[in-house]
């Protein structure tokens, strides 16, 4: 029977990360041969992996990377089954392996075939799930090349990088802001102009029938009832809209018995809330429509504009589950 010493299992267990009586078990049944013993947890990790995979993992950590030169930039989601394993050192250091490696590769499936000492991170994934006996997995993986990208990081659970179209001053700043706005406010676009009409007229549908639904409940408990709104874009405001919308307002000062000289001082307000009513969507989902979070009197886009001649060329969020 070979001899298996200590020193063998503290080496297989620092090449694998797999425990101590894992890595001797596997020395024992490999007769000791280094290889054939990682082959074996290997094949502990795809047994694992295989009875688990149906489970969720929604736990784990997201994180990002930048280049040297701020011209590229990754964020991936290394995905767990427990809040324990995710707040683990040895977890935690094996996303900073991959993102390290994933900021050389533009796509998840090139990433997933790359080189990690000797094997492929997809393999590394499923020795790691044997290690663990959790499944562990890659499962949002993201690439942002711009002339200045940055990024922010909420908690481990929510990343996002942005890109500008220039190294302005102070560049690092509104970059981080920007991305500090897309991991908070979960935006899913740039700007309202990248909707497709029929999305756009689905969900305006959609949300009218839900705050009618909602208002008849509210009417019968004797409540205020929520605002419905006929639109819910800035990309449904036409000038013809707006203009209808302006002389709405004016008939409602008029029949308030507002003078009409001072209806000027009084319009813009009605208008700012007018479109503000009705660009719901475009809040939620849109980058440079939103309220700035650090000033909410001000948007996103004219924020951007502080900053002189640089705009927003990309954006990628990722988050847990």
């Amino acid at each position: 029977m070979v001899k298996i010493t200590a020193a063998d299992v503290k080496n297989l267990r620092e090449a694998t990360g797999a425990g101590m009586m894992d890595c001797k078990n596997a020395l024992v049944e490999a007769e000791g041969n280094f290889d054939k013993a990682i082959e074996v947890l290997r094949k502990k990790g795809q047994k694992v992996a295989a009875k688990r995979a149906d489970r969720e993992s929604n736990e784990g950590l997201a994180i990002t990377k930048i280049n040297a030169d701020n011209t590229a930039g990754v964020a991936i989601v290394l995905a767990c089954e427990t809040d324990f394993v995710g707040k683990n050192d040895s977890f935690k250091a094996l996303a900073s392996e991959f993102v390290d490696i994933a900021l050389n590769y533009t796509n998840r499936e090139d990433f997933l075939a790359a080189d990690f000492k000797g094997i492929t991170v997809a393999e590394k994934l499923v020795e790691q799930t044997g290690v663990i006996g959790e499944k562990i997995d890659i499962t949002a993986f993201e690439r942002v090349e711009a002339p200045y990208v940055g990024a922010y990081t909420h908690g481990g659970r929510i990343a996002a990088i942005v890109g500008l179209s220039a190294a302005v001053d102070n560049a690092d700043v509104l970059a981080k802001d920007l991305a500090m706005q897309a991991a908070s406010m979960g935006a899913t676009t740039l700007s309202y102009k990248d909707f497709d009409p029929d999305f756009v007229a689905s969900e305006t549908q959609a949300r009218i029938a839900v705050i009618e639904k909602e208002n008849i409940e509210l009417a019968r408990l004797g409540k205020t009832l929520k605002n419905v709104p006929t639109y819910i874009s800035r990309s449904q405001l036409t000038p013809e809209v707006l203009k209808q919308a302006e002389e709405d307002a004016k008939a409602e000062l008029k029949a308030e018995g507002k003078p009409e000289q001072i209806w000027d001082r009084i319009l813009p307000g009605k208008m700012e809330r007018f479109i503000a009513d009705n660009t719901t969507l475009d809040q939620e989902q849109c980058l440079l429509d939103q309220n700035f979070i650090k000033n909410e009197k001000q948007s996103v886009a004219d924020y951007v504009k502080t900053y002189g001649d640089v705009h927003v060329v990309d954006f990628k969020r990722v988050t847990l589950g």
